[in-house]
């Protein structure tokens, strides 16, 4: 089973942009050398702590930085940008980088609406999502194989074919990544309620395609591994608190871990954050080992996508690396 990474390019509390932009450098070198197979980055927008906006900008940058590794989009998020002009983006990546660039599509804005509106793709159809659908045949279009008749080619971007894929929390894009025939990734890092209905329906609505002959589908899991169980439960506190904050309207840089996440949150805040979280291994190697195997067992993905927002650099990047060997066992 293939192992990845997804990275948001967390700034820490305490830290900025630029230093940001170095660990994930860094994180990508380190996961190409554990044997990760992807390391995706996703596009947010107006988070102080996330420092991955310039999606296809930063791809670019970590696809330089390496060698072997997919890099791609976990993901970019359709309804902002012209499809268009996504494939000329992420042609150009793979003219640049060769058959290394993965382009996973969402259809969420990635962030509040005022910033929607920023983004300048106006607040109609394309902005609620609806022309979803369209907008990724026509995307996958542009990156098609040349047709010299098309009256509207993208130079670079036909005939690279960059693998898509669908990302979704919910059954929408389960049914259109099998309607498509397209590998399909579910955001169960966050949003798992829907998880195990939304595999199934992809699964047996599967129809195969030119891009894919039977259904391949990816969950995302939250690590936070450590040498011990309380080290691991501690570095686990910084998303707990940066999700909690998200929710109640404050977003800001990744927060440090702390002792006792129960003084910190509201015991329904902190409720709400750990059946959003559920989909998680932490604490020691021993630990994680038996809660990545049960997670493997009960869904069955054809592949994992491994995710943790640790305030610590090395702390994070020790975690990533007591999973990569985990899951090599497993």
């Amino acid at each position: 089973m293939l192992y990845s990474l997804l990275d948001l390019a967390p700034v820490p509390e305490g830290s900025a942009i630029p230093q940001a932009l170095k660990n994930s450098t860094e994180l990508a070198q380190k996961a190409e050398s554990l044997g990760y197979h992807r390391y995706w980055l996703a596009e947010h927008h107006n988070m102080p702590g996330i420092a991955s906006a310039a999606t296809a900008v930063l791809i670019g940058h970590i696809a330089s930085q390496t060698s072997t590794m997919r890099i791609g989009a976990g993901g970019i998020m359709l309804p902002n940008h012209a499809p268009y002009m996504v494939a000329e983006a992420f042609g150009t990546l793979a003219s640049l980088y060769g058959d290394r660039i993965d382009l996973g599509l969402g259809r969420a804005p990635g962030t509040d609406m005022q910033t929607a509106r920023a983004l300048r793709r106006g607040m109609g159809a394309a902005a609620s999502g609806d022309s979803f659908p369209q907008d990724v045949i026509d995307l996958i279009g542009f990156m098609a194989p040349e047709d010299p008749q098309a009256p509207v080619r993208a130079f670079p971007g036909q005939g690279t074919n960059v693998p898509v894929w669908i990302l979704g929390s919910s059954l929408y894009g389960a049914q259109l990544a099998a309607h498509l025939g397209l590998p399909y990734a579910f955001a169960s890092h966050f949003a798992p309620q829907a998880l195990e209905e939304a595999l199934e329906v992809y699964r047996r609505s599967f129809q195969p395609s030119a891009f894919l002959d039977k259904p391949h589908a990816m969950m995302a899991i939250n690590v936070f591994a450590a040498d011990s169980d309380a080290e691991g439960i501690r570095l686990r506190t910084t998303m707990q608190q940066a999700f909690a904050r998200l929710r109640l309207g404050r977003p800001g840089k990744l927060p440090a871990p702390v002792d006792d996440i129960n003084a910190h949150l509201e015991p329904h805040v902190l409720a709400g954050v750990n059946e959003a979280l559920r989909i998680t291994a932490v604490g020691s190697p021993e630990s994680v080992r038996s809660q990545l195997s049960e997670i493997i067992a009960r869904y069955q993905p054809d592949e994992v996508i491994l995710t943790g927002q640790i305030h610590d650099h090395q702390a994070r990047m020790h975690s990533f690396e007591i999973a990569a060997e985990i899951l090599k066992e497993i």
